[in-house]
């Protein structure tokens, strides 16, 4: 069977093409993963490529693993795929030693703890909201290849630090790292860039080694990343990139969509593929993203794979307050679980962190358990650590009981039970990670043992391959990229939370449109926005994006008003 076989049409085009430059402009959904992979697996496949000498960068290290086993399930190993800063840094430590007979400099652990260190030699009292957002800056500045000096220049004022005092900090926070010959992640791209500037024996040994590259959310890229990649691929040709300008949610870290947009001006003789054939999304749904984005450089119009019977209509409802707005949303998933509807399946997606804490108190008030993205990660919650090592440490003594008793009897000895605690707080956080191992031993094939299941944990934490919790998932949208709930509600579509207060600027409000477009297209059946009228004292309007939406190109509405009048929620008795 060809890697090419499970491709539809223009996905099967754009993995064919093994040579020169090459950009997949693929849309949410459209199945840009697969692509990637079976690109590889048929270049590999038919002799074009060398596993060893595919490098395969991604942005995420959990993103890198989902790609590693991806190609182990189509029969490719020997793949590098990894970080910009992975590829890096191992580049670095191999290279370093023979450059100047040492080890390389180690990788601090804590920018913000040595901003304050540096401050305290200073004898500046800065807040750690201040040196957090000094750490922010500095990353800016380096992704962005600007000097000191050159950052003087352009003028971003930092509250709680006069600007002479900015510059003199990162001067400072620069020497001490200097002192303790210490590197931060942004000065490992750019001593791997520096190294291959200035080594060519080591640009040599580099261009030696890898042969094809390619290169997923290129939307993404900062100056330094793109000129990292420009020199890991010499004045060869073998380059493609993935992405979707729409997609784009990043600037503000120093991601630049331009080299996307700009990357077949660049490269007069690529080849440019659309993917727009979504495979998430009812029509509904996209007529709505695509309502929110059309006429955007580089936007692509979705177009569902198939018609679906019984496509609901995307719905707007709104609260007088936010605890209003947080109890609907509550309601809503209580029926809507009712209704059949996995917990797993349901996601709830905002601007910001701080609009998650009235969320969690309304659904635990609701009996219903929820996950927060960005929190601790499933395999290094410590509960998961001490399952994983009860069970390796128990397929070493053999059993007379099954391999599914043998789970259930280690978990219960760590103190899992068959009822949950009630929903809310770290110990149903624990019961529902102890439930996810015990869900997977469930699904294992006849056959497993204990030992191959324990070894098949420590490989998904290796790849950061997390089960599903059976939770409801609160997240931002920065947190939602990349992924996909059958149900999904976006919190909080009001002026001054989407988009938030603090944009101003027609780039800015642009960057803000296309985080509700990543909200969007994160939805797969059913999609519900909310807002409030008011917070804390303030009162609001709704997002322009709502009216953005508007209608599509036949002149019927796209958003369905469920309660325009709506004073207060369902609340539990």
């Amino acid at each position: 069977m060809s890697a090419l076989d499970a491709l539809d049409e223009r996905q099967r085009e754009a993995a064919s093409v093994l040579r020169g430059p090459v950009a997949v402009l693929a849309g949410a959904g459209t199945g840009k993963a697969r692509v990637i992979t079976h690109r590889i697996a048929h270049g590999v496949d038919t002799g074009a490529y060398t596993p060893s000498r595919v490098l395969a960068v991604t942005f995420t290290a959990k993103a890198a693993g989902e790609l590693r086993g991806r190609l182990r399930e189509l029969g490719v190993g020997g793949v590098a795929a990894r970080t910009f800063h992975s590829a890096a840094l191992k580049q670095l430590n191999f290279f370093w030693p023979t450059l100047t007979g040492d080890t390389a400099p180690g990788i601090i652990d804590n920018k913000v703890r040595m901003l304050g260190q540096a401050a305290d030699a200073m004898r500046l009292r800065l807040s750690t909201a201040t040196l957090r957002d000094i750490a922010s800056e500095i990353e800016w500045r380096k992704v962005s290849m600007l000097s000191i000096e050159q950052y003087a220049a352009q003028d971003r004022p930092i509250t709680g630090i006069r600007a002479e005092q900015l510059l003199e900090l990162q001067a400072a926070y620069e020497a001490l790292k200097d002192d303790r010959r210490q590197l931060d992640f942004e000065d490992v791209l750019l001593a791997c860039a520096g190294m291959l500037e200035a080594e060519s024996r080591v640009a040599a040994a580099v261009h030696e080694q890898y042969r094809h590259f390619t290169v997923d959310e290129y939307q993404d890229v900062s100056p330094l990343q793109n000129r990292l990649l420009e020199l890991w691929l010499g004045d060869r040709r073998d380059i493609c990139v993935v992405g979707d300008a729409s997609q784009t949610i990043y600037s503000f870290a120093g991601a630049q969509q331009r080299y996307l947009l700009e990357f077949e001006r660049r490269h007069t003789d690529a080849t440019v593929v659309r993917l727009e054939t979504n495979y998430r999304s009812q029509e509904p749904i996209l007529e709505a993203a695509n309502a929110l984005m059309r006429g955007r450089p580089g936007a692509l119009a979705l177009e569902p794979a198939s018609s679906g019977f019984g496509s609901e209509t995307p719905t707007v409802t709104a609260f007088e307050t936010e605890q209003d707005e947080a109890a609907g949303i509550a309601e809503a998933i209580v029926r809507r679980i009712a209704s059949g509807a996995s917990p797993a399946d349901i996601a709830v997606l905002y601007r910001a962190h701080a609009q998650s804490a009235v969320l969690q108190q309304a659904l635990a008030a609701r009996g219903i358990a929820t996950t927060v993205l960005g929190g601790t990660r499933f395999f290094d919650m410590p509960e998961v650590r001490q399952a994983v090592l009860a069970l390796r440490g128990a397929a070493v003594a053999p059993t007379d009981a099954g391999f599914l008793p043998s789970v259930r009897d280690v978990l219960r000895g760590l103190g899992f039970t068959e009822e949950p605690p009630a929903a809310g707080g770290a110990q149903r956080d624990g019961w529902e990670a102890r439930r996810a191992i015990l869900r997977l031993a469930e699904e294992a094939p006849v056959g497993t043992t204990l030992r191959v299941f324990a070894d098949q944990l420590m490989a998904r934490a290796q790849d950061q391959h997390e089960p599903v919790l059976h939770t409801v998932t609160l997240s931002t949208l920065h947190a939602a990229k990349g992924l996909e709930w059958p149900h999904v509600l976006l919190a909080g579509w009001a002026e001054g939370a989407l988009p938030i207060s603090y944009a101003s600027t027609f780039e800015q409000i642009d960057e803000e449109r296309r985080l509700a477009y990543v909200g969007i297209t994160r939805a797969a059946r059913t999609l519900a926005l909310t807002w409030s009228r008011s917070a804390g004292r303030g009162e609001r309007s709704p997002s322009r994006f709502l009216a953005e939406i508007g209608t599509t190109s036949r002149g019927t509405g796209i958003l369905r008003d469920v309660a325009p009048n709506a004073r207060r929620a369902a609340r539990p008795d």
